[in-house]
């Protein structure tokens, strides 16, 4: 087993940092993936976010039940529509 390595990297004035690209690489994070900061009494750890679809399921609630998927996706065409229209006449 590998001793204790350390990476510094510095916070940005909006609290930001950079993780270096071998903890990357062990996280097995890539670009828009998510991280988590696990804090522990006074240790923080970063690990990878076990988000998924399936973990995700049931955090919305929907509007009505049973959910009408063709009724949501006619709306949304008609709203999107209506956008277009307006976008057109503003040219």
């Amino acid at each position: 087993m590998a001793g204790v390595q350390e990476y510094v990297t510095s916070v940005t004035q909006r609290g930001q940092v950079t993780i270096p690209a071998e903890v990357r690489r062990l996280l097995g994070v890539k670009p828009r993936s998510k991280v988590t900061f696990r804090v522990d009494d006074d240790e923080v750890s970063l690990v990878a976010s076990e988000y998924t679809l399936e973990s995700a399921y049931g955090s919305v609630k929907p509007l009505s039940r049973p959910e009408n998927f063709k009724k949501l996706s006619r709306i949304a065409k008609e709203e999107k529509a209506a956008r277009t229209v307006r976008n057109l006449r503003r040219r």
